[in-house]
């Protein structure tokens, strides 16, 4: 009759000795972090378990946009630092390389689409794209058409600020269940459907911020990085750097003002009478006016003595390192790179930072490669193929993936270009490497060059010069870095 009962009681003690065994005591002793010390508690009260979408909802993005806007307008390091990300990203613009096994065809799409890039100015819209991401988490782009575009294929790319792209009312968000934020998602996480302010919230025009279109993802470019599984819209890169950037304007704030407190003429009045004696009275703090290059006459039984400020911390330049340290390792830039400031730097440092450095940068390439100008190319060749005379017939019926091609940027500067140059005629001789990828790293098309060197050649022939110098010998190249190598061993001994 009380099976039930027993049941019951059974089940409920289980659970008491599973939350015995996994309970929270057994998991503090294990990890320290997990402790509940007032320690623990003061520097993770922030700490929570909210979802990608909850955390970055749209008013914490709408504060971190505004702040992190507001220091690279107004702080020189900030502004540096993402502008400097950006060139390094994207240099002169990307370059495009066919790889069918028409050479013809490849040629001919090359230039054409070289030639749009140049017209739509691509190099700048994707620099901007950049430093958007870096200030503003993310950067959105549309495909439209520009009939005023000096091209025959008149595909445009609009750049639209991340404030516009909203679902501006509760209603909308009712009739949208699946719409996040101005995205609207399917049942399998895709983009569908963006909703665009048809004017900024911040535009000063009197328009209705509440009026939008719908803007299909085909048409829609949206370029970010998810730090979070679920994260569909952007945060600034450099978000965790802001408290530095405000503690260092701050503090370099403080030392210009009393560098320049210690630079003024303060001066203090004294007397050596005593209390009842024949000096002219004088108020406290009453102002003595000193002008320059003129004598001051002071009240009678008074003296004049200058105060000697204290000049400003000598640590600044020590804190400003640290912190431009800090700064620069949330965005995977070298202290160097970040400070415009190379000294104490050496060969080995150098290029070791560097190499950190641009991985970072082939890594912003690639994905701007997937993310944004795979798109802009297949948008292009849509257009293209409709064009009468313009490219070969064969292309349209070749879907877009059956296309092989990549985009190559500009070369990376080398910390030592002869030792580099030596290490590639290694490779090359060794055959661990190709012409194209060796021409690649430097921003070039081997074909382009070789036929290049090939006419260069031939008119020297033509002309009886020397085709090339010879090149140093091994053995001073050899010399040379076994002195580096010496003198380095001689450094770290001392």
């Amino acid at each position: 009759m009380f099976g039930w009962l027993k049941n019951a009681v059974a089940r409920s003690n289980r659970r008491r000795s599973l939350r015995a065994v996994h309970s929270p005591a057994h998991v503090r002793g294990r990890y320290d972090a997990a402790a509940t010390t007032e320690e623990n508690r003061r520097h993770w009260a922030n700490a929570d378990l909210l979802s990608a979408g909850a955390a970055n909802n749209p008013q914490v993005r709408r504060i971190l946009r505004a702040r992190a806007r507001y220091e690279v307008a107004n702080n020189s390091y900030a502004r540096g630092i993402v502008t400097t990300l950006a060139n390094d990203s994207i240099g002169t613009g990307p370059r495009l390389q066919m790889l069918t096994d028409d050479a013809e065809a490849n040629r001919l799409i090359e230039q054409e689409f070289m030639a749009w890039a140049d017209a739509v100015g691509l190099a700048e819209k994707l620099r901007t794209m950049r430093m958007a991401r870096a200030q503003d988490g993310e950067a959105f782009a549309m495909l439209v058409a520009n009939p005023k575009l000096d091209s025959l294929v008149k595909l445009d790319l609009r750049l639209i600020e991340a404030d516009q792209v909203a679902t501006p009312d509760l209603a909308h968000r009712l009739l949208d269940a699946n719409a996040t934020d101005g995205i609207v998602f399917d049942a399998f996480g895709n983009p569908i459907e963006y909703h665009l302010l048809k004017s900024h919230p911040g535009d000063q025009r009197g328009h209705l911020s509440s009026d939008f279109d719908r803007v299909p993802a085909s048409a829609m470019v949206h370029y970010l990085r998810a730090d979070r599984p679920g994260q569909t819209r952007g945060i600034p890169e450099i978000m965790p750097a802001l408290p530095l950037f405000a503690q260092l304007r701050r503090y370099t704030l403080a030392v210009i003002a009393a560098a320049e407190t210690a630079a003024d003429f303060a001066a203090v009045l004294f007397t050596d009478a005593p209390a009842n004696g024949e000096a002219d009275p004088v108020e406290p703090m009453d102002l003595v006016e000193l002008e320059r290059r003129m004598a001051t006459v002071l009240p009678g039984g008074w003296r004049l003595g200058q105060i000697q400020a204290e000049q400003p911390s000598t640590s600044y330049g020590e804190f400003k390192k640290e912190i431009l340290n800090e700064i620069a390792r949330c965005l995977s830039i070298p202290y160097n790179v970040a400070a415009c400031n190379s000294s104490g730097y050496n060969y080995a440092s150098g290029r070791l930072d560097h190499q950190t450095y641009y991985k970072s940068i082939r890594v912003d390439q690639a994905q701007l490669a997937v993310v944004v100008l795979d798109r802009v190319l297949r948008a292009w060749l849509d257009e293209a193929v409709l064009i009468s005379d313009f490219l070969p017939l064969w292309m349209r019926t070749v879907a877009f993936r059956d296309l092989p091609h990549q985009f190559f940027w500009d070369g990376m500067e080398h910390v030592d270009p002869a030792k580099e140059a030596s290490a590639q005629a290694t490779r090359l001789a060794s055959h661990t490497t190709t012409l194209a990828y060796e021409y690649a790293r430097q921003g070039r098309d081997w074909e382009s060059e070789l036929r290049q060197r090939g006419k260069e050649l031939a008119l020297m022939k033509q002309l009886g010069l020397a085709a090339e110098a010879s090149p140093p010998s091994d053995s001073a190249n050899d010399q040379t870095e076994d002195e580096e190598e010496t003198d380095d061993a001689e450094k770290q001994a001392a």
